[in-house]
């Protein structure tokens, strides 16, 4: 097999690729083979017609099973061999196929490189938290207007599920405490992800665009639905959702993007739980410092 790669741009190549001799005749053997065990021919039993008379009626359904069959193959075969990281689906052009030889030009989309570092050791400011008797009183006084009582006592405790009063601040500000928590880790991942991504330009592939902002957007429409709109009214928005979450979807690409690079730095496995992996080795060697 011969394979040449072309550079279209930063992500995009064209493998133009060529096989002959035994790959492509013994793809016609079995194509003719598989043919043969169905066809029909008057004169002839099923299972029983010579080669010659199968070429000259099934020539073409012959042609199309070879392509069909040996163009996947030889094309994959072809992308492991360039070791190209290839995104979607490859755009096939100039096809030739005759008895002895294939040749085709594929298009393809391919993770850009990126060349990132100073990603060990980040700097993370934080606060300590604490949880103060305002805030506690506070929501134990919101938990009392939804129930139109005049008494916060160990008797509202108890009508909550709580052995006491005392027990019950003490579940509030546990709560509270993880609020804040999960709030303070949202906050230090954006600006993980932010300092990440400041300094790095690279070109985004439009196919991860397409498929991010395509999800975007489903999620937007679901998001009105629950909200009530009209389903007709919502179809009407699509044009300005996409818009609108356009921004938002190639910043999405280009951080996943930039994660992916780490992952393969770092060794961690690329599956549906990378992000979160990336982000959990990520904090764990950045510089914490208390906010003063």
């Amino acid at each position: 097999m011969k394979t040449e790669v072309r550079k279209l741009d930063s992500t995009k190549r064209e493998i133009t690729v060529e096989v002959s001799g035994e790959v492509v005749k013994n793809k016609f053997d079995d194509v003719f083979k598989k043919i043969g065990q169905e066809a029909k021919v008057r004169g002839f039993r099923t299972g029983h017609i010579p080669r010659d008379i199968l070429e000259k009626h099934f020539a073409s359904d012959a042609h199309q099973l070879v392509l069909k069959e040996l163009v996947p193959d030889i094309y994959n075969k072809a992308i492991d061999k360039e070791k190209l990281d290839v995104i979607e689906l490859p755009s096939i052009s100039e096809v030739k196929l005759d008895r002895e030889s294939l040749s085709f030009k594929a298009t393809v989309e391919t993770i850009p490189d990126i060349l990132i570092k100073n990603y060990r050791g980040l700097q993370v400011n934080y606060k300590k938290i604490e949880v103060g008797p305002e805030e506690i009183k506070r929501s134990i006084d919101s938990l009392k207007e939804t129930r139109k009582i005049d008494t916060i006592d160990d008797n509202f405790a108890r009508g909550l599920g709580y052995l006491n009063l005392k027990e019950l601040e003490s579940v509030v500000e546990r709560q509270l405490f993880i609020q804040k928590v999960n709030l303070r880790q949202k906050n230090l991942e954006e600006k993980i992800v932010q300092e990440l991504i400041k300094d790095l330009d690279f070109k985004l592939p439009q196919s991860l665009i397409d498929r991010q902002l395509k999800e975007l957007v489903r999620q937007a429409k679901v998001e009105l639905t629950l909200r009530g709109q009209p389903r007709e009214e919502i179809e009407k928005q699509e044009k300005s959702l996409s818009e609108e979450l356009e921004s938002e979807a190639k910043r999405q690409v280009k951080v996943y993007l930039v994660f992916l690079a780490i992952a393969r730095k770092e060794n961690i496995p690329q599956d549906d739980h990378i992000s979160a992996k990336v982000m959990e080795f990520l904090l764990r060697q950045a510089q914490w410092q208390e906010a003063v």
